[in-house]
Formats: C-alpha cells, structure tokens, sequence
C-alpha cells in the first residue's frame, strides 16, 4: 500500500478497475452479470460484488493494486469517497441469501460470483476498458447522498464549549 492515505490514480490498476466499470454499467453487460447472479441488482451493488467475487475468486497475482478495492465500498473516512450504505447492506443481503443457499446444497449463486469474476476478467483482456478515475470517483460523490454515502464524520455531534471565565480558556 502506498505511504499516503487518499486513493489517487496511480494507486490502481485502471484497466482493472475499468473491467469492473464496464460490467457495472454498461447494459448489455449488466443484464449478463445480473442473469449470473439471478437478483435484480443495480449497478453500483453490482460494481461492489465484482469486486468482492475478484477477492474470493482471483488469483493472488490480481492483488498487486490493492487500492482499488476501495472502489467496493469507499472508506468511513470518505476516501475515495463515502460508504453508500444502501449499496453496502444490498451486497451483504446478496451474500447472506448466496451463502444461505450454498448450506442447502443450491450453489448456482456461489457460482455466480465466479462466473461473475471470469466475465469481468474477459472483458478485461479482450476489451479496453480503461477507468477514467477522476469521473469514477465524481460520479460516486455525485452519488452518495442518494445511495446512503456516509463517513464516521457525519454522525458525530458538534461540540459545544462551555461558557468559561477567561482564564479558563487558556486550558
């Protein structure tokens, strides 16, 4: 991981991430990756579990940009940019429902996920899908207040200062 804490550009792999991009939110591409999952997911929910099926399914070399996994959920910090809880509760609920099957012996949801993992990696190698980083990370600030976006620092409450003697003040 690089020494700096935001998500700049050349922390991340574009052509990957812009693989991850395209099956997100290109149609015809979308309604093939929604088939594999067989859930009516829009295309952010969609751009987090491709992320998430490269994590469980990719090969360890895939892991050499980190960073770009942010673009799964964003950071409670607000880098790359706020946790959109609505997406981040419908790709749990996605999981929770694949997991749920997979112990009742239905694995065509768990399949899915890998099947969703090769097709992003097709695209990746046969398309050229580079991201264009600056718009991605617009687009989901644009975004976030309609999707949930939170940081840890929206919730905090504003301090107020007692009113105190002068003296006071100086501690």
């Amino acid at each position: 991981m690089p020494m700096h804490h935001d998500v700049l550009a050349e922390d991340v792999d574009l052509k990957r991430l812009g693989a991850v991009l395209a099956v997100a939110h290109e149609k015809d591409l979308r309604d093939f990756a929604s088939l594999l999952l067989v859930e009516g997911l829009g295309p952010r929910t969609l751009q987090s579990l491709a992320l998430i099926a490269e994590v469980v399914h990719g090969a360890p070399s895939r892991f050499s940009d980190p960073a770009r996994f942010s673009f799964a959920h964003g950071g409670k910090d607000g880098h790359p940019f706020p946790v959109p809880i609505k997406t981040y509760d419908e790709t749990l609920a996605v999981l929770r429902r694949s997991l749920d099957a997979a112990r009742l012996g239905h694995t065509e949801k768990l399949e899915g996920f890998r099947r969703l993992d090769r097709l992003t990696r097709n695209v990746e190698e046969k398309r050229e899908p580079l991201a264009d980083f600056d718009a991605a990370i617009a687009h989901e600030r644009a975004i976030s207040s309609s999707i949930g976006g939170k940081t840890m620092f929206d919730d905090k409450p504003v301090r107020k200062r007692p009113t105190q003697t002068p003296q006071l003040d100086l501690f």
